[in-house]
């Protein structure tokens, strides 16, 4: 009893400790938020909602190893080994439940230990942060095969992305009896499972997961290339490759291996912050010194149809968050708000990513690059590309540290159904194997980086893939099989749009991406 109030006091000086952080913290980033700048952890379907959802598991596993010792050993501590630790706790969810414990004070103290709500201003920074960030740098390069119709697409990919949010999010409720909305599903996830159960009970939730853990690698070797294009442009008399740099980026990156929580890398996301606005203020101020050039004549209304399925995937990848929204709307102290938050989030970066796109067009024409970063003069070029690759390298640990967990709860974790044994010790500590598989990992975002070192074509090919199907075509399928018989005649048309339009969108991105990739090669467009 005494080690369980002195580890309840410890917990709650942590917790106190850490409140008092993420204020300063979120201060910070109002600061930079009210500026019109946005973060840069992870823009691409992540966003800090996810984040600080597995950081916060860390954080209170100690309480669920307390719980779950004191009932196999009878109301007593089975060890104090395990609060040393910070890795080991429950990440299947299998373990007790607070009721479950015989200490009925400690568990109704635990089990009133909820999550942090944030605002509906917070919750706006984190969907900003999922739907802008670096990859609007290839945005320009959209245009220059889509003309005014990839402006147009801009608008259209915001509309479409804010209506599939707000109508996943009516996915989670059900009515009760007394006709009031209840929260009955907690994640993405849980909404596949309830459209393909009773027969399929599992098999949404896998699709959903796989789909996830393609966008997050995806990510991952996209930061990669980039990293190894802009250091190849920005000192071009130098002797060494773009497949060379991009060994160097990944072998700053295979500490990320090592990771065991967010904790570290939280702390990157203010140093993101300041490189994506040191890069937009010097790309949009040369931008606008060249105003006087800009080639008006040359956006033009015809596309280019073999290359213009690609800006589709280009453009829609950038808008990925869905993901994340049913944990953020989760998390808001006002939920009744969500619907106001992605109206003003999505109308601010449809704005921002126009304008931007348009400007850089204007100003390079049809000489505008895959990343628009390597039309600016050498000396300028070589500093934003540095900011740029410093935000890469600090942004690849959030994707990576995801797709790591989903890997472990869905093949190493899950209970008994788990498909290996589980990558951590009995002590908490990571396995040799578990380590090794987290290496190559990393290796494996190296491998696609240089064999398919292609920013565009990579880019599009994951909206086109992943991007389509968890904005357009997943949630307007599950809106009209969960809420159907509630849904009037425009609802279900809007539904029935999406999903086809989404659908040759994909298919038709998809094979042009593929197409792309394969001329690259045939006619020896890697260097």
């Amino acid at each position: 009893m005494a080690t369980l109030i002195r580890s309840k006091i410890s917990n709650k000086l942590s917790n106190a400790a850490t409140t008092v952080t993420n204020k300063s913290q979120a201060k910070v980033s109002g600061m930079f938020a009210k500026l019109g700048f946005q973060a840069a952890t992870d823009e691409e379907g992540l966003g800090f909602a996810a984040c600080d959802d597995l950081d916060y598991d860390h954080r209170q596993g100690l309480q669920m190893d307390i719980l779950k010792n004191d009932e196999i050993g009878g109301g007593e501590i089975a060890g104090e080994g395990t609060l040393d630790g910070d890795s080991h706790y429950q990440r299947d969810g299998t373990g007790p439940t607070p009721s479950a414990s015989k200490d009925g004070g400690l568990c109704s103290e635990l089990a009133g230990l909820d999550k942090p709500k944030i605002t509906v201003w917070e919750a706006g920074w984190n969907v900003t942060n999922a739907i802008q960030g670096m990859f609007v740098l290839g945005l320009p390069y959209a245009i220059l095969h889509g003309g005014y119709l990839g402006l147009f697409l801009i608008i259209f990919a915001a509309v479409v992305c804010c209506y599939t949010g707000k109508i996943l999010i009516s996915c989670l409720y059900e009515e009760n009896e007394d006709g009031q909305l209840v929260r009955v599903r907690d994640s993405y996830v849980d909404i596949a499972n309830a459209c393909c159960a009773p027969r399929f009970p599992s098999l949404g939730g896998h699709i959903v997961n796989v789909a996830q853990i393609i966008e997050l690698v995806m990510t991952c070797i996209l930061y990669v290339v980039v990293s190894g294009n802009l250091m190849y442009n920005s000192f071009p008399t130098l002797p060494v490759s773009q497949r060379s740099w991009a060994i160097i980026a990944t072998a700053a990156l295979l500490p990320c291996a090592f990771l065991k929580n967010l904790k570290a890398v939280s702390k990157f996301s203010l140093l993101c912050t300041i490189a994506h606005f040191i890069i937009n203020v010097l790309v949009i101020a040369y931008c606008l010194s060249r105003a006087r050039d800009w080639a008006w004549d040359k956006v033009k209304f015809y596309i280019d149809v073999k290359k213009f399925p690609i800006s589709i995937g280009i453009i829609v990848f950038s808008y990925t968050s869905q993901i994340f929204l049913p944990s953020l709307e989760g998390n808001m102290q006002k939920p009744s708000e969500f619907h106001c938050m992605m109206n003003w989030t999505h109308i601010a970066a449809c704005i921002l990513k126009g304008l931007f796109a348009l400007v850089a067009y204007l100003t390079w024409a049809d000489e505008t690059k895959e990343v628009i970063t390597d039309n600016l003069p050498s000396g300028i070029r070589a500093v934003v590309n540095l900011f740029l690759v410093s935000k890469a390298l600090l942004s690849y640990p959030l994707p990576f540290f995801a797709a790591v967990e989903v890997l472990e709860k869905s093949f190493f974790q899950d209970g008994g159904r788990a498909f290996f044994p589980d990558c951590y010790g009995g002590d908490g500590k990571l396995k040799s194997w578990g380590l090794s598989l987290r290496c190559a990992l990393v290796v494996f975002t190296m491998l696609m980086a240089i064999y398919v070192p292609h920013f565009a074509l990579l880019m599009g090919l994951t909206g086109s893939l992943t991007g389509a199907g968890l904005c357009f075509l997943l949630p307007s399928l599950f809106h009209l099989k969960l809420l159907w018989r509630k849904l009037l005649w425009h609802q279900v048309f809007f539904d029935v749009a999406i999903f086809v339009i989404g659908g040759i969108c994909s298919i038709s991105g998809f094979i042009h991406s593929i197409e792309g990739l394969v001329e690259a090669y045939k006619y020896n467009l890697v260097d």
